[in-house]
């Protein structure tokens, strides 16, 4: 055992934490590690651009083209973080090896390549409806007032629970599903009631069919505006929050779906204190909605604060960021790994003793010793957590995905 770890775990003893424990505790949390990251959202439908308010900028060399590729980098990825997690795949990534099929029409069977990729790595996997980028998405989906649009659009929601529920008996790992659509209006509404009524009405559709609940975890997302719906979003945080509450589903949080003064980490225990489980999408807004890479930044480590004082067991994580200005295997590596950190700084806090003083109200040794905390060698137990979990520390793991730049990404053009 390094002398900088031994240092470092008297240290944390000192305040009464548990250094090991924190280490064992972390490799058994999973993160959801978005595919899209990979290939700029594109899919394998062959989509000549995106739509529905969302956009990947930047050309750096590599992406991935096929699912092949994107399975090779996923893997690369992963190897170079540590502890056992889940992917998370969009219905636009379906692998059409028999013949193509609508999203309407998608089946287990367009996936089951992911699903041998998961169970061969002992991965779950989770899933996502996609409802942009598509001919019949640019005038609404779930909330269109064009009743075969609607239905088209339910249809793809009642496959992806089925195609879920299908995920979790081949992996033995529940599935979530979440719903995300980019209805909305860039100005003003004449009139805000009647697509969120018809949105009501598709999802209570879309949740008629029957499924296995204990299998699949129905999550619906908010968004506050996006390109071409500055002025209006039909799935408000206010709308999704109470059908959520009132159809025993689960409401997902976005942190770059707010207001940029509203805290995701504020809403966590609020939303707890009604609902068995939240869901999280971890990203970084900068100034709006634009899924930045996840940085080890305040926010990121008072949501993570929030997640380990809530128990883990009650939170679903994942992450949602694509930039294609920078490596994409980098993104993926430096968002787990940061999302890790800052869960990692939560669980060598002594929340106990910080609680104590709030409550008696002593403000100033409070600040004082959060204070203190920010410098206590956090550094040298994530070198520690690596060297359990057998992937690099420091910038051990960048040389690696360089060198698979130089050998694998390079060449694809």
């Amino acid at each position: 055992m390094p002398e900088q770890y031994i240092f470092a775990k008297r240290k944390f003893a000192d305040i009464g934490v548990d250094a090991d424990a924190a280490i064992k505790t972390l490799l058994a949390i999973p993160i959801s590690m978005h595919c899209w990251q990979g290939d700029d959202v594109n899919g394998f439908e062959g989509a000549s651009g995106l739509s529905g308010g969302i956009q990947a900028t930047g050309n750096y060399p590599g992406k991935a083209r096929t699912p092949e590729e994107l399975i090779k980098d996923i893997d690369k990825a992963l190897s170079l973080i540590p502890g056992k997690h889940r992917l998370n795949l969009h219905a636009s990534y379906a692998v059409f090896d028999g013949g193509f099929a609508d999203r309407d029409a998608l089946l287990p069977e367009h996936f089951a390549k992911w699903a041998e990729f998961a169970k061969a790595r002992g991965l779950g996997l989770d899933f996502n409806p996609t409802y942009f980028s598509h001919p019949k998405s640019e005038n609404g989906t779930l909330s269109s007032e064009d009743e075969e649009i609607r239905a088209f659009w339910i249809r793809h929601g009642q496959a992806s629970i089925k195609i879920a529920e299908r995920f979790a008996e081949e992996l033995g790992s529940p599935s979530t599903v979440n719903i995300w659509i980019p209805d909305g209006f860039k100005e003003i509404p004449a009139d805000r009631t009647g697509p969120r009524a018809r949105l009501k009405d598709s999802l209570d559709r879309i949740l008629a069919i029957p499924f296995d609940k204990s299998k699949v975890n129905v999550a619906v997302e908010s968004k506050v505006f996006g390109i071409g719906m500055e002025s209006y979003t039909v799935g408000s945080h206010e709308f999704y929050m109470n059908y959520a509450a009132k159809n025993n589903i689960l409401c997902l949080l976005d942190n770059g779906h707010y207001h940029p003064t509203e805290s995701v980490a504020d809403k966590i225990p609020s939303m707890l204190l009604f609902s068995d489980k939240v869901a999280l999408h971890v990203t970084r807004a900068v100034r709006w909605d634009s899924d930045h890479v996840v940085l080890l930044d305040g926010e990121t480590q008072e949501i993570a604060r929030e997640i380990i004082q809530a128990g883990t067991d009650r939170v679903i994580l994942a992450l949602d960021f694509f930039d294609a200005s920078i490596n994409r295997i980098a993104a993926w590596v430096i968002g787990m790994r940061n999302m890790q950190k800052a869960l990692l700084i939560a669980l060598l806090t002594p929340h106990g003793r910080l609680k104590a003083l709030q409550d008696r109200r002593d403000f100033t040794q409070l600040m004082a010793l959060r204070e203190e905390l920010k410098t206590y060698p956090f550094g040298e137990v994530w070198d520690e957590l690596c060297a359990v979990a057998g992937v690099p520390a420091g910038m051990g793991w960048y040389e690696q995905v360089k060198a698979y730049e130089n050998q694998i990404l390079s060449k694809r053009v």
